[in-house]
């Protein structure tokens, strides 16, 4: 029963944070609630006693949310609302949700009748640990390297790219002269709107 009640809640949780990042405006919050998604994803996992996996989602996953985090605040102007051209897009979310309902029944469904059991089962006396790093360090080297490759060129990147100076720094202003300066761009797209 503690199962099932915790699987709903953390289901509903888990949903309304990834239909936050979706659908909010504001950088901030996208990504403050895909962090939090990616934490209670790692529930699911502590539920079916996969402890390793659990706390390597949040470590990794929420780690890398993180950073995503720390470039949004470099990159983006985290003040303004961002202003997207999608009509509607709470309609082309609600759609692309449907779609991929339909492709995850799709694939599930040949197994729903099936019992389903795991190929290699957990070894009591050490875990699934020791099973998982020895296949990540042996079978699938060469793909955990890359992707620590590509890691490292994106955050030599973000650095590189963070390091360019900005016209004006929001830390050295006060508040009111942060709500003039973006009444003040506001202004120019404006009037840009304007002479096009």
């Amino acid at each position: 029963m503690f199962e099932i009640v915790a699987f709903c809640l953390f289901s509903v949780l888990t949903i309304t944070m990834f239909s936050i990042t979706v659908l909010t405006n504001n950088a901030l919050y996208a990504l403050s609630s895909l962090a939090a998604g990616m934490i209670f994803i790692s529930a699911f996992f502590f539920l079916l006693n996969a402890d390793f996996l659990g706390a390597v989602q949040i470590v990794v996953y929420t780690g890398a949310v993180m950073s995503l985090y720390a470039f949004g605040m470099m990159f983006f102007d985290s003040l303004s609302e961002v202003k997207e051209k999608v009509k509607n897009p709470r309609l082309v979310f609600l759609l692309s949700g449907m779609v991929a309902l339909i492709v995850v029944v799709i694939f599930i469904s040949p197994v729903l009748g099936e019992n389903i059991e795991a190929n290699i089962p957990v070894n009591p006396s050490y875990g699934n640990t020791v099973d998982v790093g020895l296949v990540l360090f042996t079978k699938y080297l060469v793909p955990f390297e890359v992707a620590a490759i590509m890691l490292l060129i994106a955050m030599i990147g973000g650095i590189v790219l963070a390091g360019k100076k900005m016209e004006v720094s929001y830390s050295d202003m006060t508040e009111d002269k942060i709500d003039a300066y973006i009444k003040e761009q506001e202004e120019l797209e404006a009037s840009k709107k304007d002479v096009k």
